[in-house]
C-alpha cells in the first residue's frame, strides 16, 4: 500500500499545537533582534522580499545562512532571528534570509533567489557560506550545495558552499504533487523531479548533515535517510541525524542554543 502523502506531509495537522510554537518563534526572534547588534534588511536582489539580516560574530570562519521553511508559501525572516543565537554564541556570523513565495513565483525562482543571496553574502563578506535551513529551507540548502558556482560567477570560489545542514528537509518532491500543498506550488511531475535535490549530484567532497525529528512522519524520515544514502554514493560526505522526540516544529529549537547538538553539527560543518 502506498503512503497517504496528504497525511504524511501535513505537519500542521500532525502537530496541533503548532500555532503556539510558531508564535513562540516570532516572540523569540523579536527578542533576539532587540538584544543583538545586526544589520537589518540587506538586499540581495530587487524584490521586496529579497532581503537578509546579518548578525556578526568575532570568528573568522564561514558565514552561516539560515533559510526558513513554510512549504515555499509562508513565513519570512522575522520569525527566525533567534536561529542566529546558537551560531553567534560559537563565534559564527549568521545571516537570516527570506524569499518570494509561491504561488506569486514558481519554486524554481526561489531556488535561484537562494543562490543570489549566497553570492551577495559572499561578495559582502568575502567568506564561504554554509547554508542551514528548515523544511522547505532544507530543500533550498541541499539545492545550494549542488551548484557550479563558477558558472554563475567566475570570480566565486568553486567551493563557495562547502557544506550544509538541512533540517527536516524535502529532497524528493514528486510525492507532493498529488497533495493539497501543491495547490500553491503548481508543480508538474517533471518539474518536481527537476527540483528534487535527490536527483542532483553535488561536487565530491561537499558535506551534508540531514537532521530530522524522531517524532516526524515516516516520509520525512525517509527523505533525510535517502538523500544521505544517495549523495554518499556520489562522493558527498553525509550524516543523517534523528533528534529524539522532536517534531517538525520543535526540531529547530537547538539552533537558539550554542551548546545544543544541532549547533554542534553546524559548527563542525564550518570547520576547515
Amino acid at each position: 500500500m502506498s503512503p497517504d502523502y496528504e497525511a504524511e506531509y501535513n505537519n500542521r495537522a500532525r502537530v496541533p499545537e503548532h500555532p503556539a510554537l510558531i508564535a513562540g518563534w516570532a516572540k523569540d526572534a523579536a527578542a533576539y533582534r532587540a538584544a543583538t547588534p545586526h544589520e537589518a534588511g540587506l538586499a540581495y536582489g530587487p524584490g521586496k522580499r529579497h532581503l537578509y539580516d546579518l548578525f556578526p560574530a568575532a570568528g573568522e570562519g564561514p558565514v552561516v545562512l539560515f533559510i526558513h521553511g513554510g512549504y515555499w508559501q509562508a513565513l519570512d525572516r522575522s520569525f527566525f532571528s533567534h536561529m542566529a543565537a546558537g551560531p553567534n554564541g560559537r563565534g559564527l556570523t549568521a545571516a537570516i534570509m527570506e524569499y518570494d513565495l509561491c504561488p506569486n513565483v514558481p519554486m524554481a525562482s526561489i531556488v535561484e533567489q537562494t543562490r543570489q543571496a549566497i553570492l551577495d553574502l559572499w561578495r559582502r563578506t568575502g567568506r564561504r557560506i554554509v547554508p542551514y535551513g528548515h523544511s522547505a529551507g532544507g530543500h533550498l540548502t541541499a539545492m545550494a550545495l549542488a551548484v557550479d558556482w563558477k558558472a554563475l560567477d567566475p570570480a566565486a570560489p568553486g567551493d563557495l558552499t562547502p557544506a550544509g545542514l538541512a533540517i527536516s528537509g524535502l529532497f524528493d518532491l514528486p510525492p507532493l504533487v498529488g497533495t493539497s500543498i501543491n495547490k500553491a506550488l503548481g508543480l508538474s511531475e517533471a518539474e518536481a523531479r527537476r527540483l528534487s535535490p535527490i536527483v542532483h549530484t553535488p561536487p565530491p567532497g561537499r558535506r551534508l548533515v540531514a537532521a530530522v525529528g524522531g517524532a516526524e512522519s515516516a516520509e520525512y524520515l525517509r527523505q533525510s535517510h535517502d538523500i544521505c544514502r544517495i549523495w554518499q554514493n556520489h562522493g558527498v560526505r553525509t550524516t543523517c541525524v534523528e533528534l529524539t522526540g522532536a517534531n517538525h516544529f520543535t526540531v529547530i529549537a537547538g539552533l537558539a542554543d550554542p551548546d545544543s547538538e544541532l549547533t554542534d553539527r553546524l559548527v563542525s560543518l564550518c570547520a576547515a
